[in-house]
């Protein structure tokens, strides 16, 4: 199957493309910032990945007790049958 080379621009990074973006993303926050941006883009990665197993552990328990089954309540209570008045 030939993909035109139009669309093969919008495929997985090589190392060309990234070797480009790492000398942008240097020109445009220093060396001297790049360890605090790293550090802030770690935190934030961190965060975010938190964040989705919470939901994924909410959706999880929420498709559990869909899944549980029900047992129905009854309107009265029974009274508990006490045994000395049969005397």
């Amino acid at each position: 199957m030939n993909i035109p080379h139009t669309l093969a621009a919008f495929g997985p990074l090589g190392t060309p493309e990234l070797i480009i973006i790492a000398i942008l993303v240097l020109v445009l926050f220093g060396a001297k910032k790049l360890p605090t941006f790293a550090r802030s883009l770690g935190k934030s990665m961190g965060e975010f990945k938190k964040a989705r197993d919470e939901f994924e552990h909410e959706l999880t328990r929420a498709q559990d007790e869909a899944e549980r089954p029900t047992i129905p309540q009854t309107a009265e209570k029974r009274q508990p049958v006490d045994s000395s008045r049969d005397v």
